[in-house]
């Protein structure tokens, strides 16, 4: 039984509707293309809906006077057990160039949404720490994109479905940092 979501999607690419996929089906093999359309539409959906959040998303943090890197990095931060975090590491979480995180974090700083201080351990790293006003401003961020008549409304309660939709192909490509890449190989030698 098809679901009422999957039926709409069918209909939707039948009637046309959708100019992603409107005659792509129909004339992929009288082109001479070789395979399946399905990699070229999901590749190109994806591109889509990546564009259409990142411009929803830049709508918002426009209003609150913050771009997508330093909406990013204070989210992360936040989420730290301490609010704070190596430069590097930052880096490496946001996948991100090193010079890219040391001007945002610049930003940050001069706005007071994050300070710097020396590694107590490690003289040669720079731990970047979330202010209480950092902290505030990404949770303005995270109300707005949920909020009724933000930029995000259109996706009307749809982000959790679309991470779980997503996230079964983001862990097939590969799209995960083991936080203790030896700690699956020694378990399994115990086990085996």
């Amino acid at each position: 039984m098809q679901t009422k979501a999957r039926r709409g999607v069918d209909e939707d690419m039948d009637d046309g509707v959708d100019p992603l996929v409107m005659g792509v089906r129909d004339r992929w093999e009288g082109q001479g293309l070789r395979g399946d359309p399905w990699p070229f539409l999901a590749i190109c959906s994806v591109g889509r809906l990546n564009q259409l959040l990142k411009k929803a998303l830049d709508i918002e943090l426009k209003r609150l006077d913050l771009t997508r890197t330093g909406y990013f990095l204070l989210t992360t931060l936040a989420l730290t057990v301490h609010g704070r975090a190596r430069l590097s590491t930052l880096g490496r979480i946001l996948m991100m160039h090193p010079t890219t995180v040391k001007l945002t974090v610049d930003q940050l700083e001069a706005a007071g949404l994050v300070s710097r201080a020396r590694h107590p351990r490690d003289r040669r790293a720079t731990l970047v720490e979330i202010t209480a006003a950092g902290r505030e401003r990404a949770n303005e961020v995270s109300l707005a994109l949920e909020s009724p008549g933000g930029a995000l409304e259109v996706f009307d309660g749809m982000h959790r479905d679309l991470f779980e939709a997503l996230q079964p192909a983001r862990l097939a490509a590969g799209d995960v940092e083991l936080l203790n890449p030896g700690a699956g190989r020694r378990r399994s030698r115990r086990d085996g």
